[in-house]
């Protein structure tokens, strides 16, 4: 696995966690939040009772109480104010800490003081204080008193009210954000999932797949190449034989035959027809029985040296220029005899597609390629042309044995330097455009 895949997959996998932890802690937040808004609105509604409704209620019972004791003037009805008055008072008191807002204390605090006012108009009826002051005042008073009282406590009742919206909308603006924060997390966690199983997919699955397709074509062209080299080779040496004959035959006829005559020129067409026979028995048995490489480490641009010094003036004659450029230092691998076939046969083909003026850029390079599933350095020999390109339907055929598209040629020239080249652990492949050229590259491990 590539690093920078790996590095991928942990960024991911992260994230994933990531999100299952804001989730989780969503979830966490979420039953605290809800246990809290639960006990915290059972609580407001149970004080908003005691400190509003109850109160009015508390101090209509005080004023009934006082108005009997005023009708009447029964001491166990002074007795039974006296009584409940203390409750109220320390009940005050008592409720005060737990109130939520600054508003309901401070009306409270207002109560706890009219209270005493109230407290102060009951007891002056009870003691008469001022004994020159008619009844009907010291009532009038209490009932100042009281009503005041039920003004407060209405006020403290709509402070209850308003402290309940203010913790409702605290509430609801913290579950909206629980949920904006569940469905974000949620939303990362599938986004994350979908890019790990893409990368997954383009970088794993894909890749294998690509390969499995590509192993069973070379299985098959392995089988009909095998096929195919079983019987070319029997044709070779059965054909081998009596060209042997045929061409010792022929070398003592010619001794025979005087110069310059018909004959003479007969016997030399037939010799050239022979040893035009004899190369393409040759290259069948090459391409049947390819020699195993010796692998020595040697320069990536040896073989091209050698080709250049061995094509570069009968290409200058046509108008062909044949140039070197490109990282020659570059340590590889190979059978330098058999790289040398590969390349000249390149450089052939490449002549013959420019025909005459023209260039070819031999060049070497290093580049990275993915081989065994890793990327590793690799050395590029480049045979670049100027002519006019592959056309597509020859590009399907291209390495085909037997495929040619020259008058005399075997089409087993870039098969066996394929071949070759797959015995040396490299690839050879290729890059066209129509009336623009060619550029094939023997593909190369450098030497470690």
């Amino acid at each position: 696995m590539k690093a920078t895949l790996a590095t991928r997959l942990a960024l991911l996998t992260a994230g994933i966690g990531l999100s299952i932890m804001l989730i989780g802690w969503g979830a966490h937040t979420a039953v605290a939040l809800f246990g809290d808004v639960s006990s915290k609105l059972s609580r407001v509604r149970i004080e908003s009772f005691q400190t509003a409704d109850q109160f009015r209620a508390g101090l209509q019972e005080l004023d009934l109480l006082l108005l009997r004791y005023a009708v009447g003037r029964d001491t166990v009805d002074k007795d039974r104010f006296l009584a409940e008055w203390k409750k109220h008072d320390a009940w005050i008191d008592l409720v005060r800490p737990s109130l939520a807002t600054d508003r309901e204390r401070a009306l409270l605090d207002l109560i706890n003081q009219a209270y005493d006012d109230y407290f102060s108009a009951a007891t002056n009826l009870f003691v008469h204080r001022e004994p020159d002051l008619d009844p009907l005042v010291r009532v009038s008073r209490v009932n100042s008193a009281s009503q005041r009282l039920l003004d407060l406590a209405y006020q403290l009742a709509a402070a209850h009210g308003e402290s309940l919206d203010q913790f409702l909308a605290g509430s609801q603006q913290s579950l909206r954000s629980f949920r904006t924060l569940t469905f974000g997390a949620l939303a990362l966690l599938i986004a994350f999932s979908m890019a790990i199983a893409f990368l997954a997919y383009k970088e794993l699955v894909w890749p294998l797949r690509v390969k499995l397709v590509e192993t069973r074509e070379q299985i098959v062209k392995q089988e009909k190449l095998a096929a195919l080299g079983m019987l070319a080779a029997t044709v070779a040496h059965e054909i081998r034989n009596p060209l042997t004959a045929i061409k010792a035959r022929l070398f003592t006829q010619r001794k025979l035959l005087p110069q310059g005559s018909p004959a003479a020129e007969d016997a030399e067409v037939i010799g050239n027809e022979i040893s035009r026979l004899e190369k393409i028995v040759r290259d069948f048995l090459t391409f049947s029985r390819p020699a195993e490489p010796v692998l020595v480490e040697a320069r990536a641009d040896a073989p091209m040296r050698e080709v250049q010094a061995l094509l570069e003036t009968s290409l200058q004659a046509r108008g062909i220029r044949l140039t070197l450029e490109g990282e020659g230092s570059l340590p590889v691998l190979m059978d330098t005899a058999q790289m040398k076939q590969v390349v000249l046969n390149l450089v052939q083909n490449s002549a013959d597609s420019i025909r005459e003026n023209g260039e070819i850029v031999l060049r070497v390079r290093r580049e990275s390629a993915l081989r065994n599933g890793q990327s590793q350095p690799v050395a590029v020999l480049e045979v670049s042309d100027t002519g006019g390109g592959i056309a597509p339907e020859v590009q399907a055929r291209l390495f085909d044995p037997f495929f040619t598209t020259k008058e005399r040629g075997t089409g087993l020239g870039l098969a066996i330097a394929a071949r070759i080249v797959e015995k040396h652990h490299g690839s050879l492949r290729y890059q066209t455009r129509a009336r623009e050229g060619a550029t094939f590259g023997v593909v190369l491990p450098l030497a470690k």
